[in-house]
């Protein structure tokens, strides 16, 4: 499993703490998230119609799932018989080592890459700087984050923390010749121009891959820019990451799952491009690689796969609708949690990448509320999977802090048997709850009341009965 780099109970509070008293960052994040889930809702106004189409998407992954080593030899035989070479990486360091061998082998001094969070995942740009190489994120918000030193903060959007005034300053301060200008569209017309003599110049270009069709040897990419076909088709070696989960039976496996992905995703009906790569340059093409290598990356996906409740984790689409709608993630972003996969995905999955020892934390910062299960378009039961990870999570956390937790839930099940008692504890919490220490308090800020009537809920009921 790859390591993580700072990852901790600590640094999750103090990247909390961060982002709850930045006014510009909960701004940003607020308004981004609500942007979001409105088009997501728009996209699908019909509850019983979304029902169905979750349903058809999820049957389509656990049938996959069900069948997965037999789908990867079929998908492994096909890319072959297609001219794609196909490597398998145990984890993140064989992954990037295979890359850096082909690397070396085609004398390459500059990467460009799409779109790719098993990338992010094994930490590939590190790899490739370190041993010289130039190494280009294509996809406007993975540049943009890139350019700053940071790390993704979502899925989908890497950089949907930032503001147009931090990303104008930025490319002031990083591009050679720019003047500061707040115009977005100017903004991206920069960025095009320094990616455009990339696309031309890399001796090896990088992506994801979103969906591999086992029957046919296809790698398909989902993307809006058209970075990940420059990525692809230009330089004369492409190399395609994808985790072993990502597999499929056939290409009519495909359109539901291309439905509800860029519908959650982004509300979008479809993506701008759909790329289906079944091989490389052949004799009469005009363009293409000439060589297409697949890495299959496992990085601890297969101790999900053992067992059935947390194989449903694997059903996952990367389509970020979890992290759009949780309470939390809407918040703290994605920086706070110092995971490749943040939000909810990210509290299921990672314990799997990086072990439970390093992320014990990620499954208690949750409400539960189960907003997340609700929206997952493949349904994944991620409130039911949080709280089997909360219980395992309790048995590598230190004893006194474990008793310190038997000791609160043993009161708080007495408290809520005996109503007396309760109510004494409401008035008593009420009174103190100024008093409590201030790491307390930016969470119990950020929640609103309920807003009720001057009558009680009581009179109301009464007055709806003496109606009827």
């Amino acid at each position: 499993m790859s390591q993580p780099r700072y990852t901790s109970a600590e640094y999750w509070r103090d990247g909390v703490q961060d982002a709850l008293n930045n006014p510009v960052l909960q701004s940003g994040l607020a308004g981004a998230m609500d942007y979001l889930q409105e088009k997501r809702r728009i996209q699908f106004p019909d509850q019983a119609v979304f029902e169905q189409r979750r349903q058809q998407a999820s049957a389509i992954k656990k049938s996959a799932l069900s069948r997965l080593p037999e789908l990867l030899e079929q998908l492994e035989s096909r890319c072959q018989a297609n001219g794609i070479q196909v490597h398998w990486a145990e984890n993140g360091e064989q992954a990037s080592a295979l890359a850096l061998d082909i690397c070396r082998q085609q004398k390459a001094t500059s990467v460009v890459k799409g779109k790719s969070m098993v990338s992010e995942e094994i930490h590939l740009n590190d790899v490739l700087i370190a041993a010289g190489m130039s190494c280009l994120e294509s996809d406007m918000g993975e540049y943009i984050v890139q350019l700053a030193g940071e790390t993704p903060s979502h899925i989908i959007m890497p950089a949907i923390h930032k503001t147009k005034q931090e990303i104008a300053r930025l490319f002031v301060d990083k591009i050679p010749g720019i003047q500061y200008t707040e115009d977005v569209d100017e903004l991206i017309r920069i960025g095009r121009r320094v990616l455009r003599h990339a696309f031309e110049t890399a001796d090896i270009g990088v992506s994801g891959v979103n969906f591999a069709v086992a029957e046919t040897g296809t790698l398909c990419l989902v993307e809006n820019e058209g970075n990940g076909r420059m990525s692809t088709t230009m330089p004369k070696v492409h190399i395609a990451f994808m985790g072993i989960e990502k597999v499929v039976a056939s290409l009519t496996d495909l359109p539901p799952l291309l439905h509800v992905l860029t519908r959650s995703a982004t509300g979008q009906n479809i993506s701008t491009y759909v790329n289906m790569i079944s091989g490389p340059r052949r004799g009469a093409d005009l363009d293409g690689p000439e060589q297409v290598h697949l890495i299959l990356l496992d990085n601890g996906r297969s101790q999900a796969y053992t067992d059935e409740q947390q194989r449903q984790t694997l059903q996952c689409i990367r389509c970020g609708a979890c992290m759009n709608h949780c309470p939390v993630y809407r918040r703290v972003g994605g920086h706070a949690y110092d995971t490749t996969y943040p939000g909810p995905i990210g509290k299921i999955l990672m314990p799997h990448l990086q072990g439970l020892m390093h992320t014990a934390h990620l499954p208690t910062a949750s409400t539960l509320c189960g907003a997340c299960g609700e929206v997952c378009p493949v349904k994944i039961p991620i409130p039911e999977l949080l709280q089997r990870w909360r219980r395992q999570a309790s048995e590598v956390t230190p004893n006194g802090a474990k008793k310190r937790e038997k000791f609160v839930w043993v009161f708080w099940r007495f408290a809520n048997v005996h109503p007396k008692l309760y109510r004494l504890g409401l008035r008593i919490f009420s009174r103190i709850h100024p008093l409590l220490p201030n790491n307390l308090g930016p969470w119990t800020w950020k929640r609103r009341k309920p807003a009720f009537s001057k009558q009680t809920l009581h009179q109301q009921m009464r007055q709806r009965r003496s109606r009827s």
